[in-house]
């Protein structure tokens, strides 16, 4: 039972951070590239690939990790892990606006591929805003992973 729900939790940590990682990459260098359309069709893979992978694996984590801490009988108020559980929660503070933000981003570029138009300002303003909330989440991911290998006591 153990080595299936280490296993899962450390799979679903590898697709979180490498989907989140991933479609963060492409979606900066899509919009990079100015071009609507690529930019358009790199907004609906980015908002699909978040349903189909992140989405799982936000409620995945929590679950295995719950589950690991009682088999292995570590209380979850250790440092390490309420450390863990804060920046998930920073991490989750960050990705719901950014949800909304890809959603709205991928309406605004489909929108402006069907007019044969610019991106709105609204879009580049939104996409700044996506930026930096990903900066704190990503940061606090990799902090997780730091956490969860080292289980650094502080006394």
């Amino acid at each position: 039972m153990y080595l299936s729900l280490k296993t899962a939790h450390l799979l679903s940590m590898v697709v979180l951070f490498g989907v989140g990682l991933g479609t963060a990459w492409y979606k900066w260098m899509a919009d990079r590239s100015g071009r609507v359309a690529h930019i358009a069709a790199t907004n609906r893979h980015v908002v699909l690939a978040d349903w189909l992978f992140t989405t799982p694996t936000i409620f995945i984590q929590p679950l295995t990790g719950f589950a690991l801490l009682w088999l292995v009988g570590i209380p979850w108020t250790e440092a390490w892990v309420l450390g863990s559980l804060v920046l998930y929660l920073l991490a989750g503070a960050c990705w719901l606006p950014v949800v909304w933000l890809q959603m709205r981003m991928r309406e605004l570029s489909g929108e402006a591929v069907r007019c044969a138009s610019a991106l709105p300002p609204q879009y580049w303003r939104y996409a700044r805003t996506w930026f930096w909330l990903g900066v704190p989440a990503f940061s606090a991911m990799m902090a997780i992973v730091v956490l969860m290998v080292f289980k650094p006591v502080w006394r």
